[in-house]
């Protein structure tokens, strides 16, 4: 009777532990920001994706997670957030603000990561960068009032602060709702990511 009393305890852990995993599969593969931080779309579920053009395994994500964007559902909003971890990085989320004012995405932002990793330029100054949009068509002396104005400077600061207020440690990193954070380092493949974002956003639905 005691040998059956302890399998019939331990069928029923093991049927616990099956929920357990059947009701989040992915529970691992994500973590919960505490606080929440607002978001900037307050009638979608927002998806932030943060990276840096320095890094490469964000230019190996970017693929990955443009296909997913062209395919998003119509009640998620999806946007980019330059990382800003060091002192080093800032000078290349200055030029995506940048190439945002301007307008001008669809010519640096692809380029610009394919410059950096493909063709191995190095591009890490504001004179580099300004050659760099010259090259793309864009005015240098637009490009130099707007790398260096004030509106810049402030998403800057937005920027360093959010990604202080997520507990950013690496990239390339999604938030999702300003809830839940996800990154490659925890899903291990960006295909396994890209799955994760579905579930986060199905979970905010």
């Amino acid at each position: 009777m005691n040998h059956r009393f302890h399998a019939f305890i331990a069928i029923l852990f093991l049927l616990a532990a099956g929920f357990t995993h059947a009701a989040d599969p992915y529970e691992e593969a994500y973590r919960q920001i505490s606080p929440t931080q607002p978001t900037q779309t307050d009638d979608k579920i927002e998806v932030v994706e943060i990276f840096w053009y320095g890094c490469p395994h964000c230019y190996d994500f970017e693929p990955h997670i443009e296909r997913w964007h062209e395919n998003a559902p119509d009640d998620v909003a999806f946007r980019r957030m330059p990382a800003v971890l060091n002192q080093s990085w800032i000078p290349h989320a200055r030029a995506y603000y940048t190439a945002a004012k301007l307008g001008v995405l669809e010519q640096i932002h692809k380029p610009l990561f394919d410059a950096l990793h493909r063709e191995r330029k190095r591009i890490f100054s504001e004179s580099d960068l300004r050659d760099f949009f010259v090259s793309r068509g864009v005015d240098g002396g637009d490009f130099t009032r707007v790398y260096n104005s004030n509106e810049v400077e402030t998403k800057i600061k937005q920027a360093y602060f959010m990604a202080r207020n997520y507990k950013l440690t690496g990239v390339p990193s999604v938030v999702v709702n300003g809830k839940y954070m996800t990154s490659a380092s925890m899903t291990g493949t960006y295909e396994k990511l890209i799955q994760v974002i579905d579930h986060l956003v199905e979970k905010e639905r």
